[in-house]
């Protein structure tokens, strides 16, 4: 069974993984981004292949998600992670996912406006074109080859609530601040989700914090081997992707117009999420 590791692009979902992975699929618990291998983005082409389907037909792609869902889930007895930037909800009239190839959902969700700051830098972009970008309902982006449907900011969010008790939200800011915290948050969700107990090796854990670190993940990316980069439009280098991190300050980077724009559309979770 899948479960997703969900977000609103530049959230901070690469550090969740790194985290997950660095402790799951590790020896000693040190990290390196080979092991983001481990968790894969859907959708992606290499998970449609055997379909028998026209790939560069993204209404055709959007039919058969669970059609993929279910080949990934067949004859495997252990959870498997999955990152998406996907909305919950219908595409061209076809669910992205259903309880039966779903055990839960763990969002994380960073402050929209520090988004808009990460994403300028990501997609090099203006803070108002940014700005505009996260409260477009209908915004979708190109992904692993296909459109994925992402929706506004809070639209993301709140189509990966309708998973109520399988549904797991850890906030980036705590997630820099508290990483044993959140670990263990995750862990015991999936614990309630399997009916089972896990055992913490401790040393481990505490490997992978330290080597997870957002200044570890910047030195390792300066020495090469992160494959995730995007590229200016036109120079074509590659932009940093660990880049502010935890010291993104919305208040000196984002101008009162702008600020005042995501507060308005956002307000109410926001609030909800003590942003406001």
């Amino acid at each position: 069974m899948i479960v997703w590791l969900a977000s609103y692009p530049k959230s901070g979902n690469t550090y969740l993984r790194a985290l997950l992975s660095g402790y799951l699929f590790s020896k000693n618990g040190n990290f390196d981004f080979s092991l983001l291998r481990n968790i894969s983005q859907f959708p992606d082409k290499v998970f449609f292949e055997g379909l028998d389907i026209n790939l560069n037909d993204n209404s055709e792609v959007a039919k058969n998600y669970i059609n993929a869902q279910k080949n990934l889930n067949k004859g495997k007895k252990t959870i498997q992670f999955f990152k998406t930037h996907s909305a919950f909800c219908k595409i061209n009239g076809h669910n992205f996912t259903d309880l039966q190839n779903t055990l839960g959902v763990i969002y994380i969700v960073r402050d929209p406006r520090n988004v808009v700051i990460s994403q300028s830098h990501h997609f090099s972009l203006s803070i108002q074109e940014s700005t505009n970008l996260i409260i477009n309902n209908n915004r979708s982006i190109g992904s692993n080859g296909f459109q994925t449907f992402l929706g506004s900011w809070n639209f993301n969010l709140n189509s990966w609530k309708q998973f109520k008790d399988k549904f797991l939200l850890i906030k980036y800011e705590d997630l820099v601040e508290k990483p044993e915290d959140m670990f263990l948050k995750v862990i015991n969700f999936l614990e309630r989700l399997l009916s089972v107990k896990y055992t913490i090796d401790k040393n481990k854990l505490n490997k992978t914090i330290e080597t997870t670190r957002f200044e570890k993940l910047k030195e390792l990316e300066k020495k090469g081997g992160f494959s995730e980069n995007a590229f200016e439009k036109k120079t074509n280098k590659k932009i940093e992707f660990f880049n502010l991190g935890p010291s993104s300050d919305f208040l000196k980077l984002i101008d009162e117009n702008n600020r005042n724009k995501i507060e308005k559309a956002f307000k109410k979770e926001m609030q909800e999420l003590s942003y406001l």
